[in-house]
């Protein structure tokens, strides 16, 4: 991979000054001056506490040959400095460029929603890997080329990150992607460059509006994943919009598609329409009627939102041209996602599920799943994360309370903020909520809390321990320490 600083510099929309010899050739491009190498162009990107520009000299000591800057920089003269008055904006339009466009190149399947979007996109990659294609995955979790995971940091990588991750995909023979797509990225454009040919819309709900401030601009957000379906700058053809009628935001994303539609749901009339649902512990399975005509399907996983999740992928699947018997042999064969509603077993005479619903809604769908079970009692270990939307914690303690039987409230990734604050904003909620009799725990402690619903755990019981899901970290205001639920559950149970 290799352009001259004039070739990049070309593509950029807008105003530009160039400092050096145009026909210096970059090989890579980076905004962390850590990972820079000899030859590459060092990207300095404003963050939230320091300028990237501070970092230039490291950079150049690395061996860049050139800078993306805003501003004039005091640097050996052999460094090309190219100066924008928007780095954002050209940075969109010189790294997909350089890499040749990959988004173009392969089938890109975009998932977008609050809740849902993990799953989803590993239901899709496992039925498109069933008909012999090779996928890639980019989300929460990880990326990965097939079976090979790559680390990941964001829901959606920034554009360096995503181009270098998509260009690698393309060397490696990957034919399909299958994306998250944060309402962040959409809204920062982390996908420039990107060109989906099926996009899915799973829930709207509320999350990250200390970001968007308003509702309104979250949905807005989300719409330009399917906005970018009608571009007419498409190299691809078959466009298609795969959308949960059934949630109340679907009309909105319906009102800004024009390409082909493919709607699903439960409860309204659809074009994949799930019926006779029924949702057991391990598994479920449901009928689904679609233009394909009717199928029965049994999964190895459960709950309601994951009979969503996989009328989602059916759709997209259907989309890229799967015939239903791979879709259908594929969905029996596909396990649970690291987190998402996954139990833990010991051999207890009760159940423990850990979960990454952290979202009002994901926590309802979570303790109503829990509930169809038939328990004798619902334990919920939660809390919420710090730095983050305020305005979601006695929302979410209400919604804990009214569902659970014994709500445990506790510290998830508090970050900056003091933990025993955040719990005292659930804690508002939960006392909302409760029911005459009824009582609840705080234990700010995250470890406690779970090993003390391991300890007041009954036969029959169910323990939503929710949250965190997948993760194995703790993000504290002294640092990020080792902390995985999952291990810490099957600890408390194994000392009972």
């Amino acid at each position: 991979m290799m352009k001259t600083i004039g070739e990049l510099c070309k593509i950029i929309n807008g105003i530009y000054n160039i400092k050096g010899n145009v026909e210096k050739k970059i090989t890579g491009i980076s905004s962390d001056s850590r990972k820079i190498e000899a030859g590459d162009l060092f990207i300095c990107l404003p963050g939230v506490h320091v300028d990237g520009s501070v970092f230039a000299k490291q950079a150049v000591e690395k061996g860049a040959a050139a800078v993306l800057t805003t501003k004039h920089l005091d640097l050996p003269p052999q460094v090309v400095q190219i100066t924008v008055h928007n780095i954002h904006e050209a940075m969109e339009d010189v790294v997909p460029y350089f890499y040749d466009y990959p988004g173009k190149k392969m089938r890109m399947i975009g998932v977008t929603g609050t809740n849902g979007k993990t799953t989803t996109t590993h239901i899709i990659a496992h039925i498109l890997r069933s008909a012999g294609y090779h996928v890639g995955v980019i989300g929460t979790i990880h990326a990965l080329i097939d079976d090979e995971e790559l680390p990941i940091h964001n829901t959606t990588p920034d554009v360096v990150e995503l181009q270098q991750f998509l260009s690698l995909m393309y060397e490696k023979g990957i034919t399909h992607v299958v994306m998250e797509v944060s309402s962040h990225a959409l809204d920062m454009k982390r996908v420039a460059g990107c060109e989906y040919d099926t996009a899915v819309f799973t829930n709207l709900t509320q999350d990250h509006l200390d970001y968007h401030k308003t509702f309104e601009n979250y949905l807005a957000a989300k719409e330009k994943l399917f906005q970018g379906l009608s571009s007419g700058e498409h190299v691809k053809d078959n466009k298609t919009a795969i959308v949960n009628i059934d949630d109340p935001y679907g009309k909105d994303i319906l009102g800004v598609c024009k390409c082909k539609v493919l709607t699903y749901g439960v409860e309204k009339e659809a074009d994949l329409k799930g019926a006779n649902l029924k949702v057991e512990l391990k598994s479920s399975s449901f009928d689904v009627t679609g233009p394909f005509g009717s199928v029965s399907l049994h999964m190895q996983i459960t709950g309601l939102f994951n009979v969503y999740n996989t009328l989602a992928a059916i759709g997209a699947a259907h989309a890229e041209g799967v015939s239903t018997e791979i879709i259908d042999k594929a969905i029996q064969t596909f396990h649970s996602v690291p987190g998402r509603f996954e139990l833990v077993e010991e051999g207890q005479d009760f159940a423990v599920i850990v979960d990454y619903s952290h979202t009002p809604d994901s926590l309802e769908k979570a303790l109503t799943t829990a509930r169809a079970m038939n328990p004798k009692r619902i334990i919920a270990v939660f809390g919420c994360g710090g730095d983050r939307d305020r305005t979601k914690r006695p929302i979410m303690g209400r919604i804990a309370a009214e569902y659970a039987d014994i709500p445990i409230v506790t510290s998830d990734n508090p970050r900056s903020e003091n933990p025993e604050d955040i719990v005292k904003e659930v804690e508002k909620g939960v006392l909302e909520g409760l029911k005459e009799g009824q009582h609840h725990e705080v234990i700010v402690d995250r470890r406690s809390a779970i090993c003390r619903a391991v300890a007041i755990a009954q036969s029959g019981d169910i323990i939503l321990i929710a949250g965190k899901g997948h993760e194995t970290y703790q993000i504290l205001n002294s640092g990020t320490i080792h902390f995985d639920d999952r291990e810490v559950a099957r600890d408390a149970i194994k000392g009972r």
